[in-house]
């Protein structure tokens, strides 16, 4: 017995849908449908069958129930290559179903929406359609099978060519549905999982991430890469920044600039950030993004030269001018003044960025994740600075008001530098950074150096405890006169007293910030 050829088309999105059903219908296509998708097609002038005529049931539970039916699943189930499955068909009534054409209820689009309600989401978790992808993916030898609207001329091409869709075709287009449903589930999970049951660390994890942009290289030019954002309401994040003028942003680049975003959100009063290589070298407040650019490039005039600078206020001409001064790979602003972005795109290889609620600190809800081999690494981010209360003082000397005020200035700026970290700074920039040493000491000498004669006078930030009192008999010996850091070592006596012997007043957060 030969069947006709039958297609399956329900879908939420519609685009393209109706040139597709007319070309499958003019290629001698019975078509199917549902609901919405039904009524589009008939009114297109196109001959449907509905679905509830093949089932010879109807609709019911507010469309809840359409194609959950075996006539439909073992249509598109069935292997035409078994004898077995074939006769059964035959002895059941039922026809094959060779193209399955579904895209699903909007789920991601629902609960991206303000004010969505749990019964809302809920609603808009597609049941019938991921079933029938599924079903027609894993028969992929004698279905095709479309989630992608952007495939719908792919397969009217090979079906007018070859009588058929390309075996190799059909096998891309089974992966693309598994793809689609697995990111699908993980939405319904990371929704379920933030908002109703609130799993901190559930089991079995799934992040629906999606493709931002494609990249030149990696972190090297031999390595490909790829840029993905995490789908949620995110904001302040670099996914959600504007790009004005420049060369697409690199690897390298976006990792970068990730770690300025960070460091500038520990700041409300006007400041700029510098950062090179994934580490701040330059960090200054001012009662103007002038004044606090000035002072973020003061602080390493060297280290800032192809860095990445970032201003949580408005750039203006004044401040453009400045940074044209030097090379600068990338800056990122809330906005910009129309002078301030003549003057800048006079550079042609510049980056410009726009994030206008750059201050937005992101949901707590987003992990923090490293992959290694074989695994991932997830935990919380790390959104505390110190816990005032338990800030104290453990030197006779107790620091002074500008004191402190610098070395809760220093506190924000270790926090986001790599481990083994020392900052050296005044209250409102800073003047010499150590980041990313294998020990303590050699982060501190480099701090030092690169203060130079400023850190007379200065104070310094630490990530982590002092096991040894080198540290501040090189802090002493280049005079510094307040240090913080988390404290807990079994030998913070031994610094406490060297730091009463140089009279250096000395203060412990109680909590630490590595960033290894």
């Amino acid at each position: 017995m030969i069947m006709a050829k039958r297609a399956l088309i329900s879908v939420f999105d519609k685009t393209g849908v109706v040139e597709f059903a007319k070309e499958l219908a003019n290629l001698g296509y019975e078509i199917i449908s549902t609901g919405g998708t039904l009524n589009t097609l008939k009114n297109a002038g196109i001959d449907v069958i509905s679905v509830s005529d093949i089932t010879n049931f109807p609709e019911c539970l507010d469309g809840r129930v359409k194609t959950l039916h075996p006539k439909i699943h073992a249509g598109i189930l069935a292997m035409r290559s078994n004898e077995k499955h074939m006769a059964q068909l035959k002895e059941l009534n039922v026809k094959t179903i060779d193209i399955v054409a579904i895209n699903l209820y909007p789920f991601k689009e629902t609960i991206l929406k303000d004010g969505v309600t749990l019964a809302e989401a809920i609603e808009n978790i597609d049941i019938g359609g991921p079933t029938m992808l599924r079903a027609a993916a894993k028969n992929y030898q004698d279905v095709a099978v479309i989630v992608d609207t952007n495939d719908y001329e792919k397969v009217i091409s090979e079906l007018k060519e070859h009588g058929d869709v390309l075996l190799e075709t059909k096998m891309l287009l089974s992966y693309k549905v598994f793809e689609h449903t697995s990111f699908y589930d993980a939405l319904i999970a990371k929704y379920l999982r933030e908002n109703v049951v609130k799993v901190g660390f559930p089991n079995k994890l799934t992040i629906p991430l999606e493709k931002q942009q494609d990249m030149r290289y990696g972190e090297n030019p031999h390595q490909q890469a790829v840029f993905y954002r995490e789908v949620g309401k995110f904001t302040g994040t670099l996914v959600n920044a504007k790009f004005l003028h420049g060369k697409e942003l690199s690897y390298n680049n976006i990792n970068d600039t990730n770690g300025a975003l960070e460091l500038l959100k520990e700041f409300s009063e006007p400041a700029v950030v510098a950062v090179k290589h994934a580490n701040p070298c330059g960090v200054g407040v001012g009662n103007s993004i002038y004044e606090a650019y000035q002072k973020a490039y003061e602080a390493d005039p060297v280290s800032i030269f192809g860095g990445i600078v970032a201003a949580n206020r408005e750039i203006d001409a004044k401040t453009a001018e400045e940074i044209n001064k030097i090379f600068i790979e990338i800056v990122i602003a809330p906005s910009y003044t129309k002078e301030a972005l003549e003057v800048l795109t006079q550079k042609k290889n510049i980056r410009i960025l726009q994030l206008p609620d750059i201050l937005n600190i992101p949901d707590k809800n987003m992990y923090e994740m490293k992959k290694v081999l074989g695994g991932m690494l997830v935990q919380e981010r790390d959104l505390e600075l110190l816990d005032e209360e338990k800030l104290v003082c453990v030197t006779e000397r107790k620091p002074t008001e500008e004191e402190l005020k610098a070395l809760k200035f220093g506190w924000k700026v270790v926090k986001h530098t790599k481990s083994n970290a020392i900052v050296l700074c005044k209250e409102d920039m800073t003047l010499g950074i150590g980041p990313g040493q294998t020990n303590r000491i050699t982060a501190a000498e480099l701090a030092i150096k690169y203060a130079g004669e400023k850190a007379k006078g200065a104070v310094l930030a630490s990530d982590a405890f002092f096991p040894f009192s080198d540290c501040v008999e090189a802090a002493a010996k280049a005079g510094v006169t307040a240090i913080i850091q988390p404290g807990g070592s079994i030998r913070d006596q031994e610094s406490i007293d060297a730091c009463n012997k140089y009279n250096i007043a000395m203060v412990f957060t109680g909590m630490r910030h590595f960033k290894h």
